[in-house]
């Protein structure tokens, strides 16, 4: 299930964007970015719709996807 942002504080987003930049260890190419720039992108991917946040009620756990790659496997 997908989850608005606009329905999340704006702290509460930060957390999400924060642990996911923690858990994946993101390549930023060549030029390394902080652990806050690293946050700040992902919420800025996230309030351009590149990726959305993902809950799964299986596991009950919120992950962020790149949007077209949900859309890829709603295709099949």
């Amino acid at each position: 299930m997908i989850i608005p942002i606009s329905e999340l504080e704006a702290d509460t987003l930060h957390s999400i964007a924060e642990s996911f930049v923690l858990r994946e260890g993101t390549d930023y190419g060549e030029i390394e970015a902080s652990f806050a720039d690293k946050v700040e992108q992902v919420i800025a991917q996230l309030k351009a719709g590149e990726v959305v946040l993902v809950y799964s009620e299986l596991h009950e756990t919120i992950d962020i996807k790149p949007k077209d790659a949900l859309l890829a496997d709603d295709s099949h």
